[in-house]
């Protein structure tokens, strides 16, 4: 721990950001926050200034000092590491915006300009969310966690399919241990609560001659969204915590549950052990002997789902017997 047992992994906002946190809503002198966090008397009024501007409602008085009112429903880079329990993934530079194209076009930018992994990106809303192909991922501002980690794993490119695997089981275990709903995954990369798309994965890779340079992992997930706001003509039915609960949820448990969960996935990963992480995909999915169909551009496969290996391929045989190996597409449940 660091000074007066605040983190020292905390920047000086966020420590003062503590403090009065602590303080639950009382006033404090300036002259005990410049003891305490060992800062000047303009340096605690240059952050007030900045948590004011973020949305924090703080009180200053010339005589009691300072005194934290309200906090914004923001997935601010404070709020994230308060109460993270992580070593990695959002412990290094945290980058949040109000509204971005989407976050894995920004994370992929800072990968490139040398962004270290644990890396996390955050917006409040997307002007382009994106799913898998291009498709657009609904992204109303502060109603879901849009958001996304930068990864560098030591791995071959033809082992990056993993990585959505991973982090589909990271999401789908956050939301179940948070919230109680019974989730399945929808192999590979969306979260299901009832039959209805509540969240989706979406990796992306860079590279670097034959080798992976980074992967980033963008979460778009459901929360607060009311059914009546959902687009009409969605692809695959929507839903959200809000409509599966019957009331709001706070975002931030989840999108801090989903990063605990991602380094947890993620550590087995790096140490070799994918199987495990692959047998409680199975478990979630409960995909293996059932008939499905998968669509490709230009190209239909029907069959029963015989296993999905260990690199992430879904292994299909078709009814005159031929065993497809599927590296991806988009999968429907044949009832008959």
């Amino acid at each position: 721990m660091g000074l007066n047992g605040i983190p020292p992994k905390m920047n000086t906002k966020e420590r003062l950001l503590r403090y009065l946190k602590e303080e639950q809503g009382r006033f404090v002198s300036g002259e005990k926050v410049s003891s305490r966090l060992a800062i000047s008397r303009s340096a605690i009024w240059k952050h007030i200034s900045r948590l004011k501007g973020e949305g924090y409602d703080i009180e200053s008085s010339p005589r009691k000092g300072y005194a934290l009112r309200r906090i914004p429903d923001c997935l601010l880079a404070g709020e994230v590491r308060e109460g993270l329990d992580t070593n990695l993934i959002g412990q290094k530079p945290i980058f949040h915006f109000q509204e971005t194209d989407n976050t894995n076009n920004q994370a992929k930018t800072l990968a490139y300009d040398g962004a270290p992994e644990g890396a996390l990106v955050i917006a409040e809303g997307q002007s382009q969310g994106r799913g898998r192909r291009g498709r657009v991922w609904f992204s109303p501002p502060g109603q879901g966690i849009y958001a996304t980690v930068i990864l560098r794993p030591h791995l071959p490119l033809s082992e990056a399919p993993k990585l959505t695997l991973m982090a589909a089981v990271a999401a789908a275990d956050a939301v179940q241990n948070r919230t109680g709903l019974t989730v399945r995954i929808k192999w590979p990369n969306d979260i299901l609560v009832n039959g209805r798309k509540l969240a989706g994965i979406l990796t992306e890779i860079g590279t670097e001659m034959d080798s992976l340079d980074f992967a980033v992992i963008g979460l778009g997930l459901n929360v607060n969204i009311p059914r009546e706001s959902f687009p009409p003509g969605l692809r695959m039915p929507a839903t959200s915590v809000l409509i599966e609960q019957g009331k709001p949820f706070p975002r931030i448990f989840l999108l801090r549950a989903w990063l605990e969960e991602l380094e947890k996935t993620y550590t087995l990963f790096c140490q070799g052990h994918f199987n495990t992480i692959l047998s409680r995909w199975k478990i979630l999915a409960d995909i293996v002997g059932n008939r499905i169909a998968v669509d490709l551009p230009g190209r239909r496969y029907t069959g029963e789902v015989q296993e999905v290996d260990e690199h992430g391929v879904l292994i299909l045989k078709e009814p005159d017997g031929t065993l497809q190996r599927i590296f991806s597409g988009d999968v429907t449940l044949l009832t008959s």
